[in-house]
Parts: C-alpha cells; sequence; structure tokens
C-alpha cells in the first residue's frame, strides 16, 4: 500500500500532466467564449481557476457574495486552539490577479436556462456560453422544530465557516468548568462526513486543559459514521472513551431523532420525548442544495442536483454544470477534496465541450484528514472512476484507512493533516 505523501504526490502530479497536455495545443476561438461560476467556494474557486490555466482564451467569471472565504476545513481546530479564523480565511484578489477572472462580490438571484443568463441582486444581467453552479449546502430548517435561521445566532450550526464558528468557540470558551456540550450530528447526506465527530474531538482536547469536569454528548441520527474506529480508538486514549469518566458520549438515536428545540434551557427533545439540556449547544441541521440550485431547477426530491457524472453537466438543465456539496455524485462524500476534484474533472469538460472536443474519461480523488488530538492524526483516501454504465465507483486497493500501529504513524499523519491543507487551499485560491 503506497503512502499517503506519495498517494497525494501522485495525484497532483496526474493532473498537472493532464494540464499540460491539454495545454500543449493551444486552443483558437474566434469569439471568446463565457464561463460562469457561481460560488467561491473549493468547488467553484477551482473551476474557475483550472479553466483559465486550460484554455487562456475562455472567459471566466466567478460570482461570490463575500469578498473573503473562510474554510470549513480546519474550522474544527479553532476549537482546540490550532488555528484561528484569520488563517482559515482567504481572499479572491489571486484568482484576478494572477489568472484575469473577472471576481464579481453579488447575489446571484436568478438563472435563465432558456436564454444563458443570470441576474445579480443589484440588477444587472449576464449571459453565459456554459454555466458552473457550486453553491455548497443549505439546510432543512423545517425538521427541528423551533430551530431556524434566526435562532442559529444564539444556537449555531457552525457547518459555514467564519462568524458561526466564532460564536460557537465564545460559548465553549464561557461554559463553567463541568459544563455539558451536546452535538446534534446531522442525518446522511451531509457536508463533511467525519466533521462532527472531529469537532467532538477537538472540544474534548480544550477541555481536558481548561474544564477537565465537562463532558461532551454526541446525538447521531445514524448507527454509524465515517472513520468510527479510529475516532473512537483515539478517543479512548486521550479522553477516556468506554470508562465511567469518558469525556466524550456517543449516543446512536437513528429511530428516535432530534425533533424539538426550547431555545430558552437550550434543551433537545427526541422523537421518544427524551431531553437533553446543554450548557453549549450545537446543532448541525439536515442539508440540501444551495438555494440559487432550487431556484434553477437544478434540484431533484432528494434536495440535491444530478448530474452527468463525466461532464458534470446537470441532469435538469442542459450547459449547467453542478459541482461539489450540492451535487450528487456518491459514492464520492460530500467534502472539500472531492469537490476540488469535482472541479477539475469539470473544468476539463466545459474546455472541451466549448472547443467541439470529446470528453474524456474522468477519474475522482478524495481525501479526508481529520485531528483527534493536536499529534494524532486519522485519514481516509479513495480512487473514484466512471464505470461502464455511467455511474461512479471506487477503485478497489486504491485508498483506505489509516493504519496506525505505533504512536510514530498518528504524528505523521497529523503532520499530513496540516500539508493537506496547505496544499488545497493553495490549489484553490493562490
Amino acid at each position: 500500500m503506497i503512502s499517503r505523501r506519495a498517494f497525494c504526490k501522485g495525484s497532483a502530479v496526474s493532473a498537472g500532466l493532464l494540464l499540460n497536455a491539454c495545454r500543449s495545443t493551444p486552443f483558437q476561438h474566434t469569439a471568446a467564449p463565457h464561463v460562469v461560476v457561481i460560488g467561491g467556494g473549493f468547488g467553484g474557486a477551482t473551476a474557475a481557476k483550472y479553466i483559465r490555466k486550460l484554455d487562456p482564451g475562455i472567459k471566466v467569471t466567478l460570482i461570490e457574495p463575500s469578498e473573503h472565504y473562510v474554510t470549513c476545513p480546519g474550522s474544527n481546530w479553532v476549537f482546540a486552539g490550532l488555528k484561528t479564523i484569520a488563517q482559515l480565511t482567504f481572499s479572491y484578489r489571486a484568482l484576478a490577479d494572477k489568472y484575469d477572472i473577472n471576481v464579481i462580490h453579488d447575489y446571484v438571484t436568478a438563472v435563465d436556462p432558456v436564454k444563458h443568463s443570470i441576474r445579480l441582486s443589484e440588477g444587472s444581467r449576464l449571459r453565459y456560453d456554459r454555466l458552473i453552479v457550486s453553491p455548497g449546502i443549505d439546510f432543512r430548517w423545517d425538521t427541528i422544530a423551533g430551530y431556524d435561521q434566526h435562532t442559529a445566532h444564539s444556537i449555531p450550526h457552525a457547518w459555514k465557516a467564519g462568524e458561526q464558528t466564532a460564536i460557537l468557540n465564545r460559548q465553549l470558551q464561557a461554559m463553567a468548568d463541568g459544563g455539558t456540550v451536546v452535538i446534534c450530528a446531522p442525518p446522511n447526506p451531509f457536508r463533511c462526513p467525519p466533521g462532527p465527530y472531529e469537532r467532538a474531538s477537538m472540544m474534548a482536547h480544550y477541555l481536558t486543559r481548561h474544564k477537565p469536569k465537562s463532558k461532551i454528548l454526541i446525538l447521531d441520527p445514524k448507527s454509524q459514521f465515517s472513520k468510527q474506529k479510529l475516532f473512537m480508538s483515539g478517543w479512548e486514549k486521550y479522553y477516556g472513551y468506554g470508562t465511567d469518566h469518558s469525556m466524550i458520549e456517543w449516543i446512536s438515536i437513528p429511530d428516535n431523532p432530534v425533533i424539538q428545540l426550547d431555545v430558552n434551557t437550550k434543551t433537545v427533545t427526541t422523537d421518544f420525548a427524551d431531553r437533553y439540556t446543554a450548557d453549549v449547544l450545537n446543532i448541525i441541521p439536515a442539508q440540501k442544495a444551495g438555494v440559487i440550485a432550487e431556484k434553477a431547477g437544478l434540484t431533484d426530491d432528494s434536495g440535491w442536483c444530478p448530474v452527468n457524472h463525466q461532464s458534470c453537466e446537470s441532469s435538469l438543465q442542459p450547459d449547467i454544470h453542478v459541482i461539489g456539496d450540492a451535487s450528487k455524485h456518491s459514492p464520492l462524500p460530500k467534502s472539500a477534496f472531492a469537490a476540488s476534484s469535482e472541479a477539475k474533472v469539470c473544468a476539463f469538460a466545459v474546455v472541451n465541450l466549448l472547443n467541439d472536443q470529446a470528453l474524456m474519461a474522468p477519474a475522482w480523488i478524495n481525501t479526508c484528514y481529520s485531528l483527534i488530538a493536536p499529534m494524532h492524526g486519522i485519514s481516509v483516501a479513495m480512487v473514484y472512476k466512471l464505470s461502464p454504465d455511467g455511474l461512479v465507483s471506487k477503485v478497489k486497493g486504491s485508498g483506505g484507512l489509516s493504519r496506525q500501529s505505533d504512536e510514530k504513524s498518528r504524528i505523521l499523519e497529523s503532520g499530513f493533516a496540516r500539508q493537506w491543507y496547505d496544499s488545497i487551499t493553495a490549489d484553490s485560491f493562490l
């Protein structure tokens, strides 16, 4: 089995070879095609950058409301004091200056697939030849009575990093020793499958040092979760998991989900009327594609966006591509690395389509790192390919979970996690 470092290095080399091969014969355009990208996260930013690198003759406009992007990857590390919000924050200056991408900070209020145009909140319209939609997630606010967008200001989800992360971190730091943190994990599918469990780990690291009498409860509507054995092994090592004095308690309630919130008492109630009261309450709601995807007619009954996997083109609207968390690319998870991988597949497809060239048979990569403690990292990696029936399938033997038989391996993985973060953010935003 290859090492994580070799795995990631080989993936980068493969992408570079494809890029160089594509650029070796410059494309010729009679008129510059225009690609508009909605959403400046890992999917949208990467797609915009790679289209410009693949074919500088294509005009690219990136539309993103925020002038800065705060990454969800790394945001759990804030709770352990390993990162600050500032260290997670990136501007779009490099995309504009280095790659000549037209960056517009505004909201898209409407998409017209017939006229190939979008409308911005200030009223202007932009025409596109191809549209890439990478809106990330939105929340299903109707799944827990009493929890909505307004309530989230005091009981944060922190599943969109930035101010929400800061609110939750302030609450954790203000909690008295002996307090209880309750994390309500979301049902599948959701952004970053190992995220709630890394969050509990990073909070536990902080609490063991500053508020050791405290406790974290994870209320989970699932019977299992990503990297479960690795997390639980780490919790046993650092946080007493499985003992009477465990700082973390995972409570699986697949038949008894949280259905109601009392904001005043920070109490959640399950379907069987079990009640849990918190000093710090973190509710991560059920999720769906970002709201513009629904407005554009890109979502099906699941709330997510079905796509042609070879090109990422919408199955519902022509000449519109959907990437990142909003798209249905199962078994790829909804992760930053998967979004970046989908973005590159989409960039190649869009360039080929605009130049009347055949589409390539794509492959995707996902690598996901988590920290259980500052010097204890875990990971899962996988390569995916397009199967003959047009679906995405795993490449057998191409990845897997961490194999941690000694302390050195755990320390190395923690270093790889930090290097992975630096690498993927540079690839998307710099």
